[in-house]
């Protein structure tokens, strides 16, 4: 009996697949309609766009999003806020940004 117990629990563990997290942003320009980045395809209005995906490298998803729509006002993962710091390393990926800092050279 316990046998049969162990061999169900190991079959369940390896046949989870991972769960996928929510990301949200609100943008600093309003964009419609969807986007694709890093593999993944937001769905914007207005200054808000939602996407999903089994990533786990937030920090990489948010500077996809920046690149195609210019900088966000706030980037959540699971509903949870990134830092002021990490926002800002995020829209530091902006073509704006970018064009900044090589101005500034």
């Amino acid at each position: 009996m316990i046998r049969r117990l162990f061999i169900l629990s190991v079959m369940g563990a390896v046949a989870v697949p991972a769960a996928a997290a929510s990301y949200s942003a609100k943008l600093s320009t309003p964009v419609s309609g969807h986007v694709v980045a890093r593999d993944i395809n937001w769905a914007c209005a207005g200054d808000s766009c939602q996407g999903n995906t089994a990533d786990s490298r937030p920090a990489v998803i948010c500077q996809g999003l920046v690149k195609r729509t210019g900088k966000v006002e706030s980037f959540l993962v699971d509903g949870r806020a990134f830092s002021d710091a990490d926002l800002a390393k995020c829209n530091a990926s902006s073509k704006a940004e970018a064009s900044k800092a090589l101005a500034a050279q």
